[in-house]
């Protein structure tokens, strides 16, 4: 008899062989209720560089969420450093000795207590970096634990050397994997109201010095934590 090979068949037994391995934490995740009316708000590094020009701009942008109403809460991941490999998503096992960091973002990202997240990348030729495309593979195990990044607000930072270094059409390409999680995606809000941030690092570490780049970023932290807090029933303090 014939193997079917075809893809359908073939990315259900790649999600279910992620799904194994991240299984236990998303049960946990979902069991996981909200403590004390906080709403955490969650940024995602992927710089291969720690504590670079991507990760001050989430900073930038986190502090701005936090400041929308004191029940919001915080945190950045980097993902520097991380053993995270896209070619899991696919079903090809890991190499003999090679480990995995992935999993350990699961609970993080999945728990109730998230209210948005945040996914920021440099620019590289135009386009994401390996290392976030590797950690947008692996959320295939989100959609086949019943979506479990459903109706979270999302948001994309991106930082490029140059003013115009190709950060929408970056922000546009992760957007698109957002929306395949039945995530709720916002740009920067006004006044600059466009796709993301988008952050000019002018080949200095000092991202700050891009006052636009980093306006947009505030207004995407303050979007998210906005439209989060609606979306979990509860008014922003100030209103907007």
């Amino acid at each position: 008899m014939a193997k079917d090979l075809s893809r359908r068949r073939f990315l259900g037994v790649a999600g279910a062989a992620a799904g194994a391995a991240a299984g236990p934490s998303l049960a946990k995740a979902a069991d996981a209720k909200p403590a004390g009316g906080k709403l955490r708000i969650v940024a995602v590094c992927c710089s291969p560089r720690k504590g670079k020009t991507t990760a001050a701009s989430l900073n930038v942008c986190l502090a701005a969420a936090g400041a929308v109403d004191a029940r919001i809460e915080t945190e950045l991941i980097e993902l520097a450093g991380m053993d995270i490999d896209g070619s899991l998503a696919a079903g090809v096992p890991l190499a003999p000795g090679r480990k995995d960091d992935f999993p350990k973002l699961v609970e993080k990202l999945a728990d109730p207590a998230v209210g948005g997240i945040v996914v920021g990348t440099p620019v590289y030729f135009g386009n994401m970096t390996s290392l976030c495309k590797a950690f947008l593979d692996r959320c295939m195990v989100f959609r086949k634990k019943d979506f479990a990044l459903a109706d979270k607000v999302a948001g994309v930072l991106a930082v490029g050397g140059a003013r115009n270094g190709g950060q929408e059409i970056t922000i546009q390409s992760v957007q698109a994997a957002l929306l395949c999680q039945e995530m709720i995606l916002v740009g920067d809000g006004r006044p600059t109201g466009h796709f993301g941030a988008t952050v000019w690092s002018g080949g200095k570490n000092d991202v700050t010095e891009d006052a636009f780049g980093m306006a947009t970023a505030k207004n995407l932290g303050r979007r998210v934590a906005q439209v989060a807090l609606r979306l979990a029933g509860q008014s922003p303090a100030g209103g907007r």
